[in-house]
């Protein structure tokens, strides 16, 4: 019988999950799912300085609005656990134990300065730096007066420094690397008595029967130091299969990164005059030199300052988490689809494919080495098109979950409402645009927001408020009003006025939402109804009449 395939995605909660994870984490249950094996969830919390509490949670709650579930894991438990690193430690420490007793590993006891220095002397005789190996290594009483002097206590790999380490890769071939490339003998415990990264995954993975190991590039050079590790810790025991995945490079060019987000709002910044910097670094929760050192490239905000800043400059920012494409409207199917074609590909002419569809084309032979591009103009395509060919309910299901996240009055509506809504927003790019189009319906009457623009090029022009007037005494004389009635009268006027249908439709319009971007004109109507249409053009006409040809209030 061939092996059951396992795979897992471990990520480090170390803040949200950025859209390269998210490919990650698609990959390894894709081909799970395909082969009918188990994906597991390890949360690698052992960076004490970098984790943060909330993460995690994050991190399992993008991945569930993916449609990413999985078998063991955090919440789901399961016979591998415990699944967070944190709770492993007894684990790891025996196997470290194994390693020093068998001679395979070594304390050692250079600070970081020490550390530093060795590196500057290397850089000085043009050297790799390659961390010296002592000819005897230290002993247990030396581990005693090391910690008593005040000594950071660590542990080191005795890496095979005598043949090249081979990697066997799915996707790239052989990789064969010399270990002065890798520094020489690496840390597996630090001094603060926990793992480091490139042992414990290497533990974990071991003990959870990992078979295949999918993960980004840059991971590529840790890979023999892991494979080196497993082999002395589980010799004739096969490593997993490795499948190191091609690098996505944003469309504004460079690797695909978390950075886009803070560097969008600084260049944002430095190109508008006259910032209130006190007041802007209020409304981000930091001190106004804290904003002063953001701006010259030294420090980084975290993520939620640096969008409370750019929402008061109306700036903007990139989605690079996936969070980011939740608020931003989009479908979890369409990232879900845009996601897996970034780096694969199904084989033949197909872009649009389902999740169903997905799993059943996935094969990790088709992984290809060139970079992919994470092209925003596709992407809008493809929502538009999985807004359209989903089951109803489901994006219905996902337009409610957006409006409550965005605190959007449109959530007042029923379901049969918001179902009508998105109808006649057929042809809408995210959830977003639904949202702004159809947002006026549910405010109060006395509470729209005129845009200033609108209000200059709509009704302070070609006699619009006098138009508007007219339109308010037609429509007062209709009962009952439908939608078929509202166009004959609209249509009816602009013949008799000898104008476009816009010239009419267009100031009824701003008068009803406020700006030119709403439901259709007719049906915009109908939803408010007869009374409140009638107010909001009173009020329209009562704000704007005394203003004349002038400029908006």
């Amino acid at each position: 019988m061939p092996e059951k395939v396992v795979t897992r995605f471990a990520p480090s909660p170390t803040g949200y999950l950025h859209v390269g994870g998210g490919r990650t984490a698609l990959f390894n249950w894709l081909w799970a799912r395909c082969k009918g094996g188990t994906f597991i969830l390890r949360i690698e919390d052992t960076d004490l300085k970098r984790n943060t509490p909330t993460a995690a949670k994050q991190v399992m709650q993008d991945l569930r609005w993916l449609g990413i579930e999985w078998d063991e894991g955090p919440e789901v438990g399961g016979p591998n656990g415990p699944y967070l690193q944190s709770e492993r430690i007894d684990i790891y420490d025996r196997y470290v134990r194994q390693l020093l007793d068998a001679g395979k590993a070594y304390y050692c006891f250079e600070t970081s300065e020490e550390l530093d220095a060795l590196r500057a002397q290397a850089e000085a005789q043009k050297k790799g730096f390659v961390y010296p190996r002592p000819q005897r290594f230290p002993s247990e009483q030396d581990v005693a007066k090391a910690r008593a002097d005040g000594k950071p206590v660590t542990v080191r790999f005795a890496l095979p420094m005598d043949k090249p380490l081979v990697v066997e890769d799915v996707i790239r071939g052989r990789v064969s690397f010399h270990p002065a490339e890798l520094g020489g003998d690496f840390i597996i415990t630090k001094s603060d008595g926990f793992p480091t990264y490139n042992f414990a995954c290497v533990v974990d993975d071991h003990h959870m029967k990992i078979t295949h190991v999918i993960r980004g590039q840059e991971h590529l050079m840790n890979t023999p130091g892991q494979k080196a590790l497993w082999e002395a810790m589980f010799p004739g025991r096969p490593t997993p299969q490795y499948a190191h995945m091609s690098v996505t490079i944003s469309d504004t060019g460079g690797k695909l990164s978390k950075r886009e987000r803070p560097q969008t709002l600084r260049t944002a910044i430095e190109k508008m005059p006259n910032v209130d910097i006190e007041k802007l670094a209020q409304v981000g929760g930091i001190t106004a030199d804290e904003l002063k050192s953001f701006l010259k490239a030294q420090t980084t905000p975290d993520i939620p300052m640096i969008e409370a800043m750019a929402e008061h400059l109306g700036v903007r920012l990139p989605e690079i988490n996936i969070v980011d494409f939740f608020h931003s409207g989009y479908l979890p199917e369409t990232l879900v689809n845009f996601l897996a074609l970034l780096g694969w590909n199904p084989g033949d002419q197909r872009e649009i494919l389902t999740v169903e569809e997905l799993i059943r084309s996935f094969d990790l032979t088709r992984l290809t080495k060139s970079n992919s591009l994470f092209d925003r103009k596709k992407l809008l395509a493809f929502n538009t098109e999985h807004l359209r060919i989903e089951p109803p309910e489901k994006v219905l299901k996902h337009f409610k979950a957006y409006l409550a996240e965005i605190g959007s009055p449109v959530l007042k509506a029923d379901d049969a409402t918001l179902s009508r809504i998105l109808q006649l927003c057929e042809g809408a790019r995210t959830f977003e645009d639904v949202e702004r189009k159809s947002a006026f319906v549910f405010v109060e009457d006395d509470q729209i927001e005129f845009e200033d623009k609108a209000v200059q090029k709509v009704l302070f022009k070609d006699h619009a408020l006098e138009i508007l007037g007219e339109v308010r005494g037609k429509l007062a004389e209709r009962d009952p009003l439908t939608e078929h009635g509202i166009e004959e009268m609209l249509r009816g006027l602009a013949e008799q006025r000898q104008v476009g249908l816009g010239k009419v439709a267009q100031p009824l319009r701003v008068a009803l939402c406020g700006t030119t971007i709403s439901l259709p004109i007719f049906d915009s109507v109908s939803m408010l109804g007869k009374e409140r249409a009638l107010r909001r053009i009173d009020l329209t006409l009562q704000r704007f009449e005394a203003t004349g040809q002038g400029q908006a209030e």
